[in-house]
């Protein structure tokens, strides 16, 4: 059973996603402070650093947002495929050749602020459609890389390059997997009419100003992760129950009867046992189901994964007892880099496994873990140090961030001076 549960609260909005009654997924977004991700401003470049190659620019928040060389070059777009392709293309590019103090340019933010870090922005404007995502600035065409079928993925090629507007580019998204024309044709219109909206309301008014706001995080949802693949979508607001239905009237129809309004006298996250399952997100210790255990660290710069036997002794010898642990916590690990959202530079330091052919099979069971994952990773292999080395992308602030604050004795340390040692 997959299940969506919304959570609607008078100050904060919560939405779990649980596979096989596991809490996978988890987001908290405050009604004051919502996700500025996908939101399009209209800034002013404050400061070029050619030494940074990059650019500093305002966009009215606290702080600018980091505009780098690589985001602001025109008419070019990253290929995910291809994270060197950029690279090579431009790499003769300077920043000042692009950007000057004062100029005024559109932006879409690509990450949140995070801790003392101002927004990442972008000039490359992507706008998600239920089935399609609209470059308006480049000319291409990507197809999903959850959708593994190769004679799929030439179909829904073939299908979208008829659509496809002159000048501007389309990815297809996970959800367009056996979609119609008729489907396509309509996402790719709204999607058009959008992006003239923007194009007309970026043409006046004040700077910095914003010039299109993404929908809420319960919107995001049903247009982002409410697919064929969930069984039921609960709620417990009947007001964004009915806007809901009416979003899926016009995108998806054939999921309105899998929405449910939540109206019993309980607790919404109590009742379908994910309070619980918060609290053992937040533990720095994992127990695995066999006995072992992980421990997760996590610093700004990186996070370190450790894996123990713990309790399991095994039933053969040593070998299989560190070959099944590794391979129970691989697909934990990639269980928790999801529900914890942790980005950016991972280190796992597996039992230590003298047979290669264990540690191929640990690795190839963690990438088909992480498939699952809507966010982006590589998987690098093993370094001279026996360490696992593997990367997220890094989009939010960690889950954590949502449900923990800072120790006021500790200041976040964790540790508190010893009395018996430390004079006062």
């Amino acid at each position: 059973m997959n299940r969506i549960i919304v959570d609607v609260h008078e100050m904060f909005t919560r939405v779990a996603l649980q596979e096989s009654e596991e809490l996978s997924e988890i987001y908290v977004e405050k009604n004051l402070n919502e996700s500025v991700v996908g939101n399009i401003y209209k800034g002013r470049v404050e400061n070029v650093l050619q030494g940074m190659q990059a650019a500093f620019v305002d966009i009215g928040m606290d702080k600018n947002a980091f505009l780098y060389v690589k985001d602001a070059i025109p008419n070019a777009y990253f290929d995910e495929e291809d994270d060197n392709s950029l690279a090579t293309q431009f790499k003769d590019v300077q920043i000042t050749d692009i950007l000057k103090p004062g100029q005024e340019i559109m932006v879409q933010v690509v990450k949140e602020p995070i801790s003392t870090k101002g927004a990442r922005v972008t000039t490359h404007i992507t706008l998600p459609g239920r089935y399609l995502v609209l470059m308006p600035t480049v000319e291409y065409i990507g197809i999903s890389r959850r959708i593994e079928s190769d004679e799929e993925r030439e179909r829904l090629k073939a299908v979208v390059d008829k659509f496809k507007p002159a000048g501007m580019g389309l990815i297809v998204r996970t959800a367009a997997e056996g979609c119609t024309d008729a489907e396509f044709a309509e996402d790719i219109e709204f999607l058009l009419k959008l992006w003239d909206n923007i194009r007309t309301n970026q043409k006046s008014g004040s700077i910095p100003r914003i010039v299109h706001k993404d929908l809420n995080i319960i919107y995001r949802t049903v247009r982002d992760i409410f697919t064929n693949n969930i069984d039921s979508f609960v709620i417990n607001n009947k007001e964004h129950y009915e806007r809901v239905i009416e979003l899926l009237k016009l995108i998806s129809p054939q999921l309105i009867h899998k929405v449910q309004h939540f109206d019993k006298a309980y607790d919404l996250f109590e009742y379908f046992n994910i309070s619980s399952q918060i609290t053992k997100m937040l533990s720095r210790k994992v127990w695995l189901k066999s006995g072992g255990y992980i421990v997760i660290d996590q610093t700004e710069a990186l996070t370190s994964i450790d894996v123990n036997t713990g309790k399991f002794v095994g039933t053969i010898d040593l070998k299989d007892t560190v070959l099944k642990t590794n391979v129970e916590a691989s697909r934990e690990i990639a269980r928790q880099l999801r529900l914890r959202d942790i980005g950016g530079i991972v280190i796992i330091d597996f039992i230590d496994m003298p047979d290669k052919e264990h540690e191929k099979v640990v690795i190839e069971v963690l990438k088909n873990a992480l498939k699952r994952d809507r966010t982006r990773s590589n998987v690098f292999g093993m370094t001279q140090l026996g360490l696992l080395e593997m990367t997220r992308k890094k989009v939010r602030q960690r889950a954590e961030y949502s449900f923990l604050e800072a120790c006021p004795q500790c200041g976040g340390e964790g540790k508190v001076l010893m009395g018996s040692t430390v004079k006062a």
